[in-house]
């Protein structure tokens, strides 16, 4: 499963300097071209609303494998979605568009990565394919671990 956080609906638009020109649209595109390529299957869903994330993740057990987050601005401020993500025990990679440890002081900090087996950031839209191929990885290791 594939989540976007608040105002990445707004990529291209919003904050182009920063953020790049590329939408949320292609990101989801090449998302999927690369699941294809991966023969996985990606449920992807944005929401701006925190509960709205919480909830998706909640569904989330027993219905997906793993999560690819970027929970945007909640990465520094919620502490709920830290415990959704921790409660649901499925492997998490988490993705930002920037490097958040070269931005504003309040973005070094990440609630979230903690409860993520890894973290990957200042790629631009490469953060997010590169981290479905980290988690597909991660993924198949684990499975192969359980057959031996």
């Amino acid at each position: 499963m594939v989540l976007h956080g608040p105002n990445l609906n707004l990529l291209g638009e919003r904050e182009p300097q920063i953020y790049g020109g590329v939408t949320l649209d292609t990101i989801n595109r090449e998302l999927r071209n690369l699941a294809d390529e991966l023969q996985v299957e990606l449920a992807i869903f944005q929401s701006n609303h925190e509960g709205a994330l919480i909830d998706r993740i909640h569904q989330a057990r027993g219905a997906e494998q793993g999560i690819l987050i970027n929970p945007a601005a909640y990465t520094h401020t919620s502490v709920a979605l830290r415990d959704a993500l921790a409660a649901v025990a499925l492997p998490v990679v988490e993705v930002h568009l920037t490097n958040i440890y070269t931005r504003e002081s309040f973005r070094h900090q990440s609630l979230t990565a903690p409860v993520a087996a890894g973290l990957i950031c200042g790629f631009g839209a490469d953060s997010y394919l590169w981290g479905l191929r980290a988690l597909v990885r991660l993924l198949r290791s684990e499975e192969k671990a359980v057959k031996k």
